[in-house]
């Protein structure tokens, strides 16, 4: 999978908007509702936490020279 930098920025936009989605639905649902929704919010979450790995691994490994 060999994502360009804007494109995964794009995807971890899309999956900040799907966790923001989910958390407003959480305040709303019902008690039969609350925990298939906490489900897809646990994965939401981890899809999230993992594109934004990779960006900052991106970053990290950058080719451009660091001054400290």
């Amino acid at each position: 999978m060999n994502h360009g930098l804007r494109d995964l920025a794009r995807e971890l936009y899309r999956a900040q908007q799907q966790v923001d989605r989910l958390e407003k639905l959480l305040l709303s649902a019902t008690p039969e509702e609350e925990m298939a929704i906490q489900n897809e919010l646990e994965e939401a979450r981890v899809e999230r936490r993992q594109l934004q790995k990779i960006i900052d691994g991106r970053k990290d490994s950058s080719p451009l020279p660091r001054k400290f």
